[in-house]
């Protein structure tokens, strides 16, 4: 399909529809900040055609941001409404010196606590302004303020009416049967509409200059002590940046096109905060409502979030006396359901989860009552201190079992748990068997000078010490070859360990040792995990198909843990092609895991992945399997591989191409073909070279293999 034929066909018909649902919310931004009207609206015809242009993301939308309307309100009140412009184009430049010098993506360290904190708090803000122009009033710049200014004066009912019929139709009409048509913020405000004219009704309404062009505001230098602008200029560019690169982020995963440039999306979101502001429009950020709402529509290219922008410059243009029929209290109502769904109550659950409730409660708590920044500033404080508390966490458990001590150790064992440590170890009586089991991923000398001068003096009063560990911190310390780097505790042979440990010249059982010591050493580390998932159920992110090759490690190589990896071994990592007739399939298990995985697990994502030196492709080029054995009815499946590489003799060149072929394969069960035709799964082909340690990804056309940094 060409490039015109797509864009008429899927880019076309979305930016329609995203040009529906930018016009109310950008009206209703712009007057949740205190900004003149046509200032949103600028930002939307700025943010569609220029940051959707130049940025790093094919199919986010960029405009007017409800994230921004606290801090935008702020400036407004203290500098006023040009100068505030002025501000926002300092700090779209400031964006593109951030994109040019590739530091966009290091925005998204901050903690997603923090992020998530600070949305709901402005979630919070909007909807108490908000409030008040629904019963007829004006919002205020705080929360308290507002608070008060909804008990100061009586309700006007007309508004009121206008709001809820407002409200309910935002949260109802997405329910109805195909509305995803129509954008229900569009439906609601213009039934609103309708209702307030055909009533009668005095409310307040939209109010636009006659020329829209001459209400542009000429931008100002704000007038005010270079720090204080600078900080404004900041905030600007921070809170805009954050907020669009972890919307580029997320709408990421909601699509299997091209992936986002971070950097390049700074650039651009930088260049349309500069254009917007030496216009007179309200600062630019990536949307996600408007984004997800562009990739639902089925936009394809970047052209839908450019026509977008030209669509709400027309209609300004041509159509603004149409825009001042629309009440206040409508575009409060698309706010207040906007700023209730920035409190996510999913959040409360996930973060209390991990640890980070209390980031998330400070942020929300310091956003609403000090201001964004000021709350921001405690959540990031909290998290940072949070960090520092479990990067130097010891755990220490001493307990009498069978007439023995044990003492197990956790985490990082540095000089600020030596103090935790050694009281534990001075309640041991005398004399006794103490077994010290050390489970950390590094040892500082304070830490080993603690435990060694115990031990020496524990043993001299006549006690027994065994001191058990897998990453032998203390062993090597005690050598004269102390590690310098933190270790992964689940990297490495069990055998090798056992031997440095027990000093045996050969291993025991390796399995039931290796399980004993799973549960001796780990177990208690990893069951409140485990029972969350035997809980919750398992949700994993992908369906990893590869071979049964007992030197590759699935979870190593992707990093994934428990939950997030739904995998199929074989020999040469095959996929049998789907045939309709059950009896005529000699081994279904594939098939069934590939149904399972896509029908009832709901994977975003399936990989086979390849990988070098393997057995199967060797056997399969050599033909050396026997005929009449399992493993030579089992290499057929591979038949097709050999035949896309055309007699060649290269192993390695086989295995790439073996993975490409094994992805058409999948493409010949129904699920998976429905699913990645709805766009709710991408076929990902991997390879692992063993001697490199380095994973690659394989171009399904060429066979070629594609070095992950290239894509980074």
């Amino acid at each position: 399909m060409s490039r015109v034929s797509t864009v008429l066909r899927h880019d076309l018909p979305a930016s329609f529809v995203v040009f529906l649902i930018s016009i109310p919310l950008s009206l209703g931004i712009a007057a949740a900040s205190g900004a003149p009207l046509i200032a949103g609206l600028v930002a939307a015809v700025v943010g569609g055609i220029v940051a959707g242009s130049l940025g790093g993301s094919a199919f986010q939308v960029s405009g007017p941001a409800a994230g921004m309307t606290v801090i935008v309100a702020g400036m407004i009140e203290q500098y006023g409404w040009p100068a505030t412009a002025g501000i926002t184009i300092a700090a779209g430049v400031l964006q593109v010196l951030l994109g040019i010098t590739k530091v966009g993506r290091l925005t998204l360290s901050l903690s997603p606590a923090v992020v998530h904190g600070m949305l709901a708090g402005i979630g919070v803000t909007i909807v108490v302004g908000q409030l008040q122009v629904l019963f007829g009033g004006e919002a205020d710049s705080d929360v308290l303020s507002s608070i008060a200014g909804l008990f100061s004066h009586p309700p006007v009912w007309g508004a009121v009416v206008v709001g809820l019929i407002t409200i309910g139709l935002m949260v109802l009409w997405p329910k109805v049967p195909r509305s995803h048509v129509l954008p229900a913020p569009l439906i609601a405000v213009v039934a609103a509409t309708g209702v307030e004219i055909l009533s009668g009704w005095d409310v307040a309404t939209v109010q636009l200059p006659d020329d829209p062009l001459a209400g542009l505001a000429i931008p100002e230098i704000p007038n005010g002590g270079v720090l204080d602008v600078g900080f404004a200029v900041l905030s600007v560019a921070l809170v805009a940046s954050v907020g669009s690169l972890l919307s580029a982020v997320a709408v990421d995963r909601m699509h299997n096109g091209p992936r986002a440039d971070l950097d390049r999306e700074l650039i651009g979101q930088g260049a349309a905060n500069a254009v917007s502001g030496a216009l007179g429009g309200l600062p630019v950020a990536g949307v996600i409502v408007r984004s997800s709402t562009n990739v639902a529509a089925g936009a394809r290219t970047r052209s839908s979030s450019i026509l977008h922008g030209v669509w709400i410059a027309l209609f300004v243009l041509f159509l603004a006396n149409v825009l001042e029929h629309i009440p206040m209290a409508a575009l409060a109502g698309v706010l207040i359901v906007v700023g209730v769904r920035l409190v996510s109550a999913g959040q409360f659950k996930e973060f209390r989860m991990h640890g980070e409730l209390a980031v998330y409660v400070v942020t929300v708590v310091g956003v609403v009552a000090l201001g964004l920044l000021e709350g921001v500033a405690i959540g990031v404080a909290v998290a940072v201190v949070r960090s520092f508390y479990r990067l130097a966490h010891t755990s220490v458990r001493v307990q009498e079992q069978d007439g023995e001590w044990l003492v197990d150790v956790g985490g990082s064992l540095v000089f600020v748990g030596v103090g935790k440590l050694v009281r534990g170890l001075r309640r041991i009586p005398g004399g006794q068997k103490v077994v010290l089991q050390l489970h950390i991923d590094f040892m500082d000398h304070a830490a080993f000078e603690a435990i060694d001068d115990w031990r020496t003096g524990y043993e001299g009063r006549g006690g027994q010490v065994e001191v058990h560990e897998k990453d032998t911190w203390y062993s090597r310390a005690r050598d004269g070859e102390p590690g310098r780097r933190k270790t992964i505790p689940w990297v490495g042979r069990w055998t090798d360990w056992e031997h440095r440990t027990f000093r045996m010249p050969e291993p025991r059982e390796p399995v039931l040792d290796g399980a004993l010591e799973f549960e001796r050493m780990a177990a208690h580390l990893i069951r409140p995990f485990l029972a969350e998932l035997a809980r919750n159920g398992q949700r994993p992110e992908q369906l990893f198909i590869t071979c049964a090759d007992s030197r590759v490690l699935p979870n190593l190589i992707t990093s994934s843990g428990p939950g997030e990896q739904f995998c199929v071994r074989n020999i040469g990592n095959l996929v049998p092609v789907h045939i309709e007739s059950e009896e005529s399939e000699e081994d279904s298990s594939v098939g069934a895991a590939i149904e399972f995985a896509v029908d009832v697990l709901n994977v975003p994502t399936i990989v086979v992945c390849g990988h070098s030196h393997c057995g199967a492709m060797k056997a399969l080029l050599s033909g050396s399997a026997e005929p009449g054995t399992r493993l030579h009815s089992w290499l057929r499946n591979a038949a097709s591989s050999l035949a896309r590489v055309d007699g060649t003799d290269d192993l390695e060149q086989l295995a790439a191409a073996n993975v490409a072929q094994q992805l058409d394969n999948l493409r010949t069960y129904p699920s998976v073909r429905r699913a990645e035709a709805q766009g709710k799964l991408r076929l990902v082909g991997m390879y692992f070279d063993l001697a490199e340690a380095r994973v690659y990804l394989v171009d399904p056309d060429d066979f070629r293999l594609v070095q992950l940094e290239s894509l980074a």
